[in-house]
């Protein structure tokens, strides 16, 4: 055995062995008003938190060109909500009470803070909380934000932007829409999405067939070709990829 190889300690991991934690990265939006929302967003998340997407971006404009009907005075819940950015447009354009919720990882709800709090265009941060929430899990911790008059009867707007990708976990997130949402006739569930992985479609799809069996009317109420894809490299139908549909939910039984 040679003197280099005498040297070598095996059991010390090369000096690149453990990568450096990526920092996070800032995007901006712009509201319809003009004014400029600034958000961070993770340095990197297994849960995509990391990324600002189109649907949210979407879904956010959508909501702010309808905010006297669908926001205004109205308890909002937000799930899977990445930087929030749905959220915050909802607080700012008055909503009662907005809960903004994404999977329990300390990183993701902390980040939702920062956005809350460095917002500088919310001139009061009561009307908005971030929470960490499990999908599928019982509902008290969200509930318990809202005002006591309507806490038993659950949210007047559910968001959810570009979740249908988790094929596995829809039954879960009916299960949620279903215990969070209000029966009242305005009530509803806003769910946009693009279908990044096109030749999966069906199984987004799917998402609305549950919906559908657990006692919600669903409509087809949006669609917008964005100008560019997300993931350039990406495979697939191109139209698709940059495509974003929105749907709406509703109690059947409310109609």
């Amino acid at each position: 055995m040679s003197d280099v190889e005498d040297s070598i300690d095996l059991f010390q991991e090369p000096a690149d062995y453990y990568q450096p934690e990526k920092e996070a990265t800032f995007a901006t939006h712009i509201l319809l008003s003009g004014e400029q929302l600034k958000l961070r967003l993770v340095g990197h998340n297994p849960l995509w938190g990391h990324l600002l997407w189109n649907a949210g971006r979407t879904i956010s404009d959508y909501l702010e060109s309808r905010s006297a009907s669908l926001i205004h005075e109205r308890t909002v819940l937000e799930l899977g909500a990445g930087a929030g950015l749905p959220s915050l447009v909802c607080a700012l354009r008055g909503a009662r009470q907005v809960v903004v919720t994404d999977y329990p990882d300390a990183e993701l709800v902390d980040n939702l803070n920062y956005n809350i709090e460095r917002c500088g265009l919310l001139t009061s941060k009561h009307n908005i909380h971030a929470v960490g929430y499990l999908w599928g899990a019982t509902p008290e911790k969200l509930l318990a934000h809202l005002p006591s008059s309507v806490a038993s009867d659950g949210f007047d707007l559910l968001i959810l932007a570009d979740l249908l990708f988790n094929h596995s976990e829809h039954a879960k997130l009916v299960s949620t829409i279903s215990q969070t949402l209000s029966h009242q006739p305005s009530s509803r569930a806003l769910v946009f999405f693009t279908p990044y992985r096109p030749w999966l479609l069906e199984k987004d799809l799917a998402f609305f067939d549950l919906a559908k069996k657990a006692g919600f009317a669903v409509e087809k109420i949006f669609e917008k070709v964005m100008d560019r894809v997300m993931f350039e490299e990406d495979p697939g139908d191109e139209l698709l990829r940059r495509t974003v549909f929105g749907y709406e939910l509703r109690w059947e039984n409310a109609i």
